[in-house]
């Protein structure tokens, strides 16, 4: 199934590709950076343990809000439009004090829905069609049921979840292009990210853009580059046609 929004950095072109790369076993799987969650909503179920995970607490408020208050999401989503003005709105209004986790997840997936290239930052001028999203929120619910939701930092929930049987997918901010993601993410998470992964003691699957960085980070670690199309290609005729990244894992 897909994703019920697009996000930064999102696997919707390379899900498929990381999925089929899965080890045969294992009994729990744990998503680290989730983001849209599209490698999770590859899969009806990849394990009997599931776990999402984000750092961004108003997107895992979203998730939460979708499993757990579905309807009445949908209820509050059914009187809010696609427009300029109220995408506005909705970032003035979104720190308001006072708002509950429903209104608040409402207005969040409003500016992630309307928002140019899902960047929550300006709107984005393109029709959509917010109903046919709405309705599909039940669908995400059921998918959703069963899966674990996190707001950690991924440090501490690779401990948390760290067993011999575990899958850890991670697709973390981009090195060198950080400041185009709504959590901040430092030179020393990357180093961080890579020092838990180094001692981990389940299996591993991380996806990184194709740079010097990378590949002298994991050069002891299985490594396969890889290419995707780039997402801006059909608004801008100048786009490089194909994006360079690579899937890292220990076994």
């Amino acid at each position: 199934m897909n994703s019920f929004i697009g996000w930064i950095g999102g696997k919707k072109l390379l899900r498929k590709e990381i999925v089929s790369r899965f080890p045969e076993k294992f009994d729990r799987y744990v998503e680290v950076f989730g983001g849209a969650g599209w490698v999770l909503f590859q899969s009806e179920k990849h394990a009997d343990m599931e776990v999402y995970n984000d750092y961004n607490s108003d997107l895992v408020n979203l998730y939460r809000c979708i499993k757990y208050h579905c309807q009445e999401l949908q209820r509050e989503l059914s009187y809010m439009l696609n427009s300029r003005e109220l995408f506005d709105d909705f970032k003035a209004q979104y720190n308001a004090r006072g708002m509950t986790d429903i209104q608040r997840a409402a207005r969040f997936f409003m500016i992630i829905k309307s928002s140019y290239g899902c960047n929550a930052r300006t709107y984005g001028c393109v029709k959509r069609d917010i109903s046919v999203t709405v309705q599909y929120l039940s669908a995400i619910q059921e998918r959703l049921s069963k899966v674990t939701i996190e707001n950690k930092d991924f440090e501490n929930l690779v401990k948390v979840y760290d067993k011999p049987d575990a899958l850890f997918y991670l697709d973390p901010p981009y090195y060198g292009t950080e400041k185009y993601y709504q959590s901040q993410f430092t030179q020393d998470d990357h180093e961080r990210l890579y020092a838990v992964l180094k001692d981990i003691k389940g299996k591993f699957i991380l996806s990184y853009n194709d740079c010097e960085y990378v590949w002298n980070h994991y050069e002891n670690f299985h490594i396969e580059a890889i290419e995707r199309n780039n997402n801006l290609t059909a608004r801008y005729s100048d786009k490089d046609k194909r994006y360079g990244e690579v899937i890292i894992s220990n076994y």
